[in-house]
């Protein structure tokens, strides 16, 4: 008797668990990223809240001893970890892939509302995928923390009736505006959605539903600020938490013609598909993921740019879109789909597959699976017993942390912030000008040991006055002590 294997394969993602689900994405995601718990810093920006939720940690609120540009519950996220676990990269990689598992979970959820279990499953499988692997997504961004509200909060929305379910939507979508302010596009998209539909049902269910979840969002918002009132920092909070990134938007934008690739692969999916009736816009799923979309695309538009990392924000509402374009392929190659999507899932994480030569390795070599100039420049500032205290790290700024200590000036938590005077009024900054930052910096606090990269600028190559500043004054003022790993530790002369 022959036994069809794809009726069984089929049957099979038929009956598959929200439990399965989730631990086939925990596994799956865990295998993809543990490599990556070991290493120093993936991005500059996640080593920078790494120093902010330290910062609050030892009593400080972001933006009064330390100051980046960010809403302040992405800093809360890395000081809940480290008041728990202490400085522990792997706990903060770990709890970062539990997200991206939030994540990808209910994008499974909400695409099995208008596809099937197949195609919903390998969605998600995607979706870990796109948040974990490419560019500097293997570590914690505040992306990944935002979605891992946004997508739950946007699956009760869609799923969910009741008011109250509404208010636990607002507070999901509050501390998603909280940890990345440019989601406040789409979350008020989808306010005015719930307006919409009490305009075209008359129901007053609706009026509750909006009313709870903007109840919901300001709550979180007010929580925020709370700390700071309570300590007559209320104009912090505002200058730090809402000015200081319209400017930043305002003064750092992206040519249209590097915006155009991303508007026009969306807006070229979205046409098409809707042109082949591949999605239902009619139906309640299908426009409110419209909706959010639009949302975050606006958000892009308004900042005026368009990093690698920000398009987390979008891909678990365009990968639930694809599924609901992938009945074809499913009906047409039932059969080859499952052994080629796995063939396609073992190829994809080269990055992974590195990364574990990687830092086994590195044990060999070194006796440790951490590795990295974060590890390294600090190990050898101490091993010679070098200044710890008055230091500047103009790379691999990470080293602040594992040295206990902190940057010379708020202006220098993130070295590239050094560049941005237009941020200097919001933080009170004495100094107005960048170059004046750097001169008050470089010849009047006079960092003893400075780490920089070798062989790269100190700052991005359109700064060149800064460049031209401090490369002359380095070569003036200071003497390699030591290169280890692309980390050159220099002393002051």
């Amino acid at each position: 008797m022959k036994i069809n294997h794809s009726h069984s394969i089929f049957s099979y993602y038929q009956r598959l668990n929200d439990k399965w689900v989730f631990l086939n994405l925990l596994v799956l995601t865990i295998l993809i990223r543990f490599p990556f718990f070991f290493r120093d810093y993936i991005d500059r920006d996640e080593s920078t809240f790494i120093l902010m939720g330290q910062s609050w940690v030892d009593g400080q609120l972001p933006y009064l001893e330390l100051w980046d540009l960010k809403p302040p519950l992405t800093f809360a996220f890395f000081a809940i970890i480290i008041s728990v676990f202490g400085k522990s990269f792997v706990a903060i990689r770990f709890i970062g892939a539990l997200l991206v598992v939030a994540t990808a979970f209910f994008t499974f959820k909400i695409s099995i509302r208008i596809t099937t279990k197949q195609v919903a499953l390998w969605m998600s499988v995607f979706c870990v995928v796109l948040l974990s692997l490419f560019g500097s997504l293997q570590g914690v961004m505040s992306e990944h923390i935002c979605m891992a509200f946004f997508v739950p909060g946007l699956y009760i929305f869609i799923s969910k009736k009741k008011p109250l379910w509404f208010f636990l939507a607002g507070l999901f979508m509050g501390i998603t505006v909280m940890v990345k302010l440019n989601m406040a596009y789409p979350v008020l998209l989808l306010g005015l959605f719930l307006l919409y539909k009490f305009h075209k049902t008359k129901h007053t269910s609706w009026v509750w539903n909006t009313l709870l979840y903007g109840i919901g969002i300001l709550c979180v918002i007010a929580l925020t600020f709370m700390p700071y009132y309570n300590l007559g920092e209320g104009m912090v909070w505002w200058k730090s938490v809402i000015l200081a990134p319209l400017e930043y938007t305002e003064a750092r934008r992206f040519s249209v013609l590097k915006l155009a690739p991303t508007f026009l692969l969306v807006c070229g999916f979205l046409f098409f598909s809707w042109k082949k009736n591949w999605i239902d816009f009619k139906n309640t799923t299908g426009t409110i993921l419209l909706v959010a979309i639009i949302g975050v695309l606006i958000s892009f538009l308004k900042g005026g740019r368009i990093n690698g990392h920000y398009l987390i924000q979008l891909y678990p509402m365009l990968l639930i879109l694809i599924a609901s374009t992938a009945h074809a392929l499913v009906s047409n190659y039932r059969s080859k789909l499952p052994k080629a999507m796995l063939l396609l899932l073992l190829l994809i994480p080269m990055e992974s597959y590195l990364e574990y030569g990687n830092i086994i390795q590195n044990k060999f070599n070194n006796g440790t699976f951490f590795n990295g100039e974060g590890f390294t420049a600090p190990q050898y500032i101490r091993n010679n017993e070098l200044e710890k205290k008055n230091i500047l790290f103009l790379g691999y700024h990470i080293g602040y942390w594992n040295l206990r200590s902190l940057p010379p000036t708020k202006a220098a938590t993130h070295p590239s912030n050094i560049c941005r005077d237009e941020l200097f009024p919001f933080f009170d900054n004495e100094r107005d000008k960048a170059i004046k930052e750097l001169r008050y910096i470089m010849e009047e606090l006079r960092p003893k040991t400075i780490v920089v990269r070798q062989g790269r600028r100190v700052f991005d190559k359109k700064e060149e006055k800064l460049n031209a500043y401090i490369d002359a004054y380095l070569l003036k003022h200071y003497r390699v002590h030591g290169v280890v790993e692309k980390a050159e530790i220099l002393q002051r002369l």
